[in-house]
């Protein structure tokens, strides 16, 4: 019998977020005959609150569309950049050309473990100032070591041509010309797709959000070599900054309580109210003595259901000592508790 000799497919990784650019950039390349393969980044400073992170949104949209799905974490890389970026913030403490960077870099090496020939964003020229304008996406490109291998659907008509579609790889007769802030374009896509639920917002970063921005500027002032265990007690509670070297946060509800707690490291001090009195767990980071102590204690009482006029038990342990002491909280001044607030 004669056998029919057939091409493989050619294989690409689509950066797949969770936001709807990079969505509409899959379903669109989804026409074409390309093997594509899901790539999606883990991050501290993901914004999104759904069950899993930004990777929920991303891994649904590959279930979707029968996508192989991987992710790779690049947190310590993302410390580094936000401590110290070569290309500067954005509004806040988003270093966006850093993080960009990042992300291709280790695309690249993805690309070169599984074969891939180019790389897909759902990236639109001139949406974002920090990083989609044109020369901005030429130097990302030029750092990551990807010239020509990014393709963006969703502008590749603005855009110069690939080195996918100069080979005919791809065809460019079915990319788009999409340009600016507009989300017309997008809109116009959702509804030809039928796309119904909208994924997670694109641009889901704490990075961008001012309060978390303040508690991170107050983390870099006080602890310049910050780990990213400091960075995801940021995500939780509420924070107060007892002195230069000391900082409380305190939980607002039962999950935040658990959370805070599998968060301890050595040197923490864990403060909560006796059993019988409902109220927030705290941790205290940092070099305490006698009156910070008591002040963290007066703290999470202001925060406990109690007695009118009456004074709040609240059990103190730290990392070494686990049975703990107990130390009660008179009625404490609100405005001096505001002042102390992150």
């Amino acid at each position: 019998m004669a056998q029919t000799n057939q091409s493989p497919k050619v294989k690409a990784v689509i950066l797949l977020s969770g936001g709807l650019d990079s969505t509409l950039a899959a379903y669109l390349m989804q026409k074409q005959s390309i093997d594509l393969i899901a790539l999606n980044f883990i991050s501290p400073f993901c914004l999104c609150n759904k069950k899993g992170g930004c990777a929920h949104g991303a891994r649904e949209i590959s279930k979707n569309l029968n996508l192989e799905f991987v992710t790779i974490d690049n947190s310590d890389e993302m410390l580094e950049a936000v401590k110290k970026p070569k290309y500067g913030y954005g509004s806040n403490m988003n270093p966006c050309l850093d993080c960009r960077i990042i992300m291709l870099k280790k695309t690249k090496e993805f690309m070169s473990e599984i074969g891939a020939s180019f790389v897909i964003t759902g990236e639109v020229l001139e949406q974002r100032p920090m990083s989609q304008k044109r020369h901005l996406l030429r130097l990302v490109e030029k750092e990551s070591g990807l010239e020509g291998l990014i393709l963006r659907p969703l502008s590749a008509k603005m855009l110069d041509e690939t080195i996918p579609e100069k080979q005919g790889l791809v065809d460019r007769a079915q990319m788009l010309d999409i340009c600016g802030r507009s989300r017309k374009g997008q809109i116009e896509l959702v509804k030809e797709f039928g796309i119904n639920d909208y994924p997670c917002p694109a641009g889901g970063c704490l990075l961008t959000d001012p309060n978390f921005c303040r508690r991170l500027k107050d983390l870099m002032k006080y602890n310049a070599q910050f780990t990213l265990n400091d960075v995801l007690l940021l995500k939780l509670g509420r924070h107060f900054r007892l002195n230069p070297e000391l900082k409380l946060i305190v939980g607002r509800n039962e999950l935040e309580n658990s959370s805070l707690l599998n968060l301890v490291k050595s040197g923490d001090s864990v403060f909560r109210p006796k059993e019988e009195i409902a109220g927030p767990t705290a941790i205290a980071r940092g070099k305490m003595v006698c009156q910070d102590r008591q002040m963290a204690v007066n703290i999470v009482s202001r925060y406990c259901d109690k007695l009118e006029n009456e004074p709040t038990q609240i059990i103190v342990e730290d990392s070494q000592n686990n049975t703990g002491i107990t130390l009660e909280s008179p009625r404490v001044e609100e405005g001096l508790i505001e002042k102390l607030k992150i």
